[in-house]
């Protein structure tokens, strides 16, 4: 596929951009423990995340929504997070360097999460600064992902259109998301989801490091 008619490149942020896992896990597990839940091991966290906080403690809660402790949990889950999201959170190795090299050659950035906004906003800032053009995280009224809304907000805050944008996230619901926005997608393969489960969604652009996606434009 070929992206030289892309002049904008949106991203996903949790196994995309950043590191969080471990910072989503030690924030849902000390709201289970708070409430004398079981707690879960990192490997199941990373099956839990990609649909937003409140799909990881639906994931995490047993019975889920069902349980009459779901939804406190998922409060302190949250208050937990706004503390937490920085203590082990960190770029992926050759972010830093992909994000500069691709503005340099003049693409504009932007983030799309179902992370809450005022975390989205806080790390892209914190790591990123003026590289990127806008962060959107979880907002009321609008739809997570794989609803394209958020998606569709920001590239018309931007001027881009569907010919000239692609996508790039870690997870099916990720690739979901660009099918439903009407734009292509890149699956990156260092994040919270495999290959085999990327490619049963749908992916079709897969790249194994940051070098590698930077050789795409």
């Amino acid at each position: 596929m070929s992206f030289s008619h892309i002049r904008t490149i949106v991203f996903d942020l949790d196994g995309t951009l950043l590191d969080s896992l471990t910072d989503l896990a030690n924030s849902i597990n000390a709201a289970l423990q708070k409430h004398g839940l079981p707690q879960h091991t990192l490997a199941e966290v990373r099956q839990f995340v990609g649909n937003g906080i409140g799909k990881l403690a639906e994931r995490a809660v047993a019975d889920g929504t069902e349980n009459p402790l779901y939804e406190a949990v998922l409060a302190d889950t949250k208050a937990f997070y706004a503390q937490k999201c920085r203590e082990n959170t960190s770029p992926y190795p050759g972010i830093l360097p992909l994000l500069k090299a691709l503005r340099e050659k003049g693409f504009q950035l932007a983030v799309v999460s179902n992370k809450p906004d005022a975390q989205v906003k806080k790390l892209c800032s914190d790591f990123f600064g003026g590289l990127i053009a806008e962060a959107f995280g979880q907002q009321s009224g609008v739809l997570l992902k794989p609803a394209p809304d958020s998606l569709l907000r920001v590239m018309d805050d931007l001027h881009s259109s569907k010919e000239d944008t692609v996508y790039v996230g870690d997870s099916d619901v990720d690739i979901q998301t660009a099918a439903n926005a009407g734009v292509p997608c890149i699956s990156v393969l260092w994040g919270f989801r495999d290959y085999p489960v990327l490619k049963a969604a749908g992916g079709t652009v897969f790249v194994k490091s940051p070098a590698e996606m930077n050789a795409l434009f």
